[in-house]
């Protein structure tokens, strides 16, 4: 066995041993979580390249590419580490990197500089250059330029948009810039990067445009496996009229909405198999500025959960006698994410004393009467979720909900306009819930559940919830003859020993309890008290 070689015997870093595991047997369930850099050949891979597995003394490991850019070593041709999926790490980790890492993702750099980022985190500049280059080997900047790198690769082998083209749509503020950075990065030109991945060089087409928007198709990768329909099906079930449009029926699955990005209005359509497919999810866009692809990408794979480690958590949750048959029968259950969290903060708080259905209709209600109209070319879609100041304009006029509801909808869309509510996907988590549950109108359940979408967090345990307690007791989880209370404690105590995957478990549960109810389920699984905007024990 690789681990057991002399040179590691020697060496007591535990985590090196794993890594170097993994890439002596070319394990792709690692792809994207670390990157495997040669000092004798200076080039950096992902875990599963095939080529013969380097010398120990000759490995070592970087979490992100940038810090291998950094550090000197090229991009290797032969197995394009830039083209694997994200890594979980970034949600899993409640720390600075790991909520940087989140908001670099989203474009933060390079629409605001380091200094936006900063204020965003609540650090100087200089402190958060120097924990992310103590942490990941690597600076803002960088790392915002790794992501641009990604994106160009992507685009050059996926699509036949002009060399131009690509490089305004991956973020590089000039031509030579963009040259340079492939150079650096890939040691080769864009045209022979195309080439070089598509055999041939491909004859550039032009971008398909229509007025004021461009559209294009690109495959974005999963780790499998992936539970495509489940995923799917949450959003199709809450899906607001007009904003979003979906299909789950035949062979091939689909869903699509309009979003805002901060170069103007446009559109995502996700088509994919009941089981995800070799890998990859094909997205279509349709934005106003080729400059919002990379965060129109990252908004989709947050939404899609498509960076979550399916293996970890299916290989944790199985462990328990109780959850190993819903893992086996839904391998790869994802914890849809969001691609606005004002957005999500209304939709909840709309959702939380009435069902999925309920809360679908008054939300189509409000986006008709409040949201943007916005011409797609995809079916099913005519506007924008409103914004919050939109929301905040309609007074909760069209709002068919008790009077406490409508003025918490209306106060939070107000401070989020105002900026006195902070909801972001750099937030952590606990921090985001308190801010929320101490306003009017928001009890516990709800600001975590917001939480939990907002920043993808892995291990939230939504306290208190009944479904997650129906789920259980068709489990046998918790005693039928105990009181309410202590069942939710057992619940939870049963639940301590599932992180820190506890988000994918209430999918489960969640699952467990619709299968065997005829009433909707809730958007906000628990009824809430509309005394104190809290769930009723």
């Amino acid at each position: 066995m690789p681990a057991t070689a002399p040179e590691l015997v020697a060496n007591p870093d535990t985590a090196f041993v794993e890594r170097y595991r993994a890439i002596a047997g070319r394990d792709a369930r690692f792809d994207g979580q670390f990157f495997t850099a040669v000092r004798s050949t200076g080039i950096y891979c992902r875990p599963s390249c095939p080529a013969r597995t380097p010398k120990p003394e000759n490995v070592t490991f970087y979490l992100t590419s940038a810090a291998a850019h950094e550090a000197g070593y090229r991009a290797c041709k032969r197995c394009l580490p830039e083209a694997a999926p994200g890594t979980p790490a970034w949600n899993l980790r409640r720390d600075l990197a790991g909520r940087a890492m989140r908001l670099v993702a989203d474009g933060v750099v390079d629409r605001e500089g380091v200094e936006g980022l900063a204020a965003r985190l609540g650090y100087t500049p200089r402190h958060v250059h120097r924990l992310l280059v103590g942490e990941l080997g690597a600076g803002p900047l960088a790392l915002a330029r790794a992501q641009r790198a990604q994106t160009a690769r992507a685009l050059l082998v996926g699509t036949d948009l002009r060399l131009s083209d690509v490089a305004f749509a991956a973020g590089f503020g000039s031509i030579r810039q963009f040259n340079d950075t492939v150079a650096e990065v890939f040691a080769t030109t864009p045209s022979e990067l195309r080439a070089r991945r598509r055999g041939t060089p491909a004859a550039p087409a032009p971008l398909s445009a229509d007025g004021d928007a461009v559209r294009l198709e690109l495959a974005l990768p999963v780790r499998e496996p992936f539970d495509a329909r489940g995923t799917l099906a949450f959003l199709a079930a809450r899906a607001v009229e007009g904003v979003e449009s979906a299909s789950l029926d035949g062979p091939t699955l689909r869903y699509a909405r309009t979003l805002a990005l901060p170069h103007g209005p446009g559109a995502i359509e996700v088509t994919t198999g009941p089981s995800g497919g070799a890998g990859r999810v094909a997205l279509r866009l349709e934005i106003a500025s080729l400059a919002d692809v990379p965060v129109a990408v990252a908004r989709v794979r947050r939404l899609l959960d498509l960076d979550a480690d399916p293996a970890a958590v299916d290989a944790a949750l199985s462990a328990d006698p109780a959850l190993a048959p819903l893992v086996a029968a839904t391998p790869g259950i994802r914890v849809p994410g969001t691609v606005d969290p004002h957005e999500t903060v209304v939709r909840a708080i709309v959702g939380q004393q009435i069902s999925v259905a309920a809360a679908r209709t008054h939300l189509s209600r409000l986006a008709t009467a409040a949201g943007t109209p916005y011409a797609s070319r995809i079916a099913g879609l005519t506007r924008l979720f409103p914004t919050a100041a939109q929301v905040a304009g309609d007074d909760g006029a069209h709002l068919r909900l008790p009077a406490r509801t409508r003025q918490a909808v209306v106060d939070v869309a107000r401070a989020l306009t105002d900026g006195d509510l902070a909801v972001g996907v750099g937030d952590d988590r606990e921090a985001l819930a308190a801010r929320l549950v101490a306003r009017p109108g928001i009890g516990p359940w709800t600001a975590a559940y917001v939480a939990m979408r907002v920043t993808g967090d892995p291990d939230a345990w939504l306290d208190g919830d009944v479904a997650l307690l129906a789920g259980a007791r068709t489990l046998g989880l918790v005693a039928d003859e105990a009181a309410k209370g202590a069942r939710h404690r057992a619940l939870a105590d049963r639940a301590a020993a599932w992180a820190p995957w506890r988000s994918y478990a209430a999918m489960h549960l969640w699952r467990a309890a619709a299968a065997t109810t005829t009433r909707p389920v809730r958007q906000d699984p628990r009824r809430p008290d509309p005394r104190t905007g809290g769930a009723r024990s």
